[in-house]
């Protein structure tokens, strides 16, 4: 009965212990880690920046993207300089993450015209774009 006991306890103690080495990140009271792995559908507009909501200055030979502005609030900006990998017409292609697009839902995204021209000619305008986060220091 004592082996029981202490068994139990051990199995609680090490239950504890590991949930406890789990940590979820939470910006803003929000999980932040799962928008990583979380695949958006959307519309891919392309425009010209200049200095985006992350406090840095672009151009339209970089490789930068806005995402949402309800999404960048949402995350509390912590997804500048984080890279995005991007799908459509069968081309993939990556951009760092600069600026919000007020005009843009949560699967928008609005690039430079480098990058948009990495998976369609300027001209096609807007594009069906697959898109997530890549983890927080990736870089391609």
């Amino acid at each position: 009965m004592t082996t029981r006991i202490a068994l139990f306890f051990f199995a609680l103690f090490a239950s504890v212990l590991l949930a406890l080495a789990s940590p979820v990140p939470v910006v803003n009271g929000e999980l932040v880690d799962i928008e990583k792995r979380l695949t958006r559908s959307g519309r891919g507009t392309w425009f010209h920046p200049g200095m985006g909501n992350c406090g840095k200055r672009n151009g339209d030979n970089d490789l930068i993207l806005a995402i949402g502005k309800k999404l960048y609030d949402r995350n509390g900006g912590s997804n500048c300089d984080q890279w995005v990998e991007i799908v459509a017409n069968g081309k993939k292609a990556y951009g760092k993450t600069r600026d919000s697009c007020q005009s843009c839902t949560d699967n928008d995204i609005d690039m430079s015209p480098a990058l948009f021209k990495k998976l369609a000619p300027l001209s096609t305008g807007v594009v069906k774009v697959s898109w997530h986060f890549m983890a927080k220091g990736w870089q391609p």
